[in-house]
């Protein structure tokens, strides 16, 4: 087993890099031997694209612009965005309201694109595996840097379960940190991993599958950004797409019965001609396309029922792990449709890397 720590520093807003060129280059063959290997962001405004997906677009930079791009033109950047008004970040002192870049267009188009903060993928050699930036240069043009933390090993075992029932309002649209103290996700977590003596692996949260109108994400708890602007998309959807991006409809709902049409019509001519990549209007014909504009938020968002969080040893813990979380990295619960009993079960599962 081997871990390693990279850097990366993006060159623009919007960047792709090819992390496993970056380790190749840097640490030469050294992942070569093992048949998975974990990649793991520290941030919340880039992460990974798990792997079923780089294959569904050809492990194409093109393609993966492409996607990334439009899911950026539902969320301008620029937008009347509550996180972004910094006249209203009272957490904030008067100089980290100089400093904090504008940037819920990132976050927004981060969970929505359904990028990962941790994902596993299965290791062959030459195969592209991308990191996504979508605030890699901030708004007074400085790069940012970036951490990841790589894991490379052969098989993993199952090591340990727990269910917890996560309290939520009688609200339809809403939004719970589950590290927060109230629902104690990370401390009966890492109760777990200390009673294992669990030196490296992962975590999984995940949804119970019978309790429908929820997702998961992991991203930076704002109030402005979680209870204001993600709940704006999840109030109406298709309003919310309207509003952000005039160049997106030409008014097809003033025509009732073609407006599947003609909706479906401008969405590719919008990918086709600001993103010119052939093929790609076919997967948004099929399938994105007509759940963004026919379904529920569920598919309106690229939200997970599930997600993970990196086991590893800091150093402190007497060599036992403890779960990697970024700065402002937290376990969100979104809901977009109240829960029967007013709790959402989330299912924890350890498992070791071997």
């Amino acid at each position: 087993m081997t871990e390693l720590k990279v850097e990366l520093t993006p060159v623009t807003r919007l960047d792709v890099i090819n992390v496993q060129q970056c380790i190749r280059e840097r640490h030469g063959d050294i992942l070569d031997e093992y048949a998975r290997v974990l990649y793991c962001s520290h941030h919340t405004t880039g992460g990974y694209i798990d792997q079923a997906l780089a294959q569904r677009l050809n492990h194409s930079l093109d393609s993966i612009h492409a996607f990334l791009q439009t899911f950026q033109k539902l969320f301008p950047p620029g937008k009347s965005y509550q996180h972004d008004n910094m006249s209203l970040r009272t957490e904030l002192t008067e100089e980290e309201r100089e400093n904090e870049p504008p940037n819920a267009d990132s976050h927004l188009s981060f969970i929505s694109s359904g990028l990962q903060t941790c994902v596993s993928y299965h290791n062959e050699r030459g195969q592209p595996v991308y990191f996504v930036d979508l605030d890699g240069v901030n708004h007074k043009n400085q790069k940012r840097r970036r951490l990841s933390t790589i894991v490379g090993f052969n098989k993993d075992r199952f090591v340990d379960r727990f269910e917890l029932e996560a309290p939520t309002s009688d609200r339809d649209i809403d939004s719970i940190n589950l590290n927060s103290e109230q629902v104690g996700l990370f401390e009966k977590s890492q109760e777990l991993i200390r009673q294992h003596g669990l030196e490296k692996g992962w975590i999984e949260f995940e949804l119970d599958p019978n309790q429908p109108g929820a997702g998961l994400t992991v991203n930076e708890y704002e109030t402005l950004l979680i209870q204001h602007d993600l709940a704006s998309v999840l109030k109406n959807p298709l309003q919310y797409a309207a509003a952000g991006g005039q160049y997106l409809f030409r008014n097809p709902l003033a025509i009732p019965g073609k407006a599947w049409q003609y909706v479906k019509y401008d969405f590719v001519r919008m990918v086709n001609k600001t993103l010119n990549v052939p093929g790609l209007s076919k997967l948004f014909t099929d399938r994105t396309v007509r759940r963004l504009f026919t379904a529920p938020a569920s598919h309106f968002l690229g939200m997970k029922r599930s997600i993970r969080f990196l086991v590893v040893c800091d150093g402190l813990s007497d060599g036992c792990g403890s779960i990697l979380q970024g700065r402002y990295q937290s376990p969100i619960l979104v809901q977009w449709k109240k829960a029967v009993r007013g709790s959402r079960t989330v299912t924890a599962t350890l498992r070791e890397c071997i």
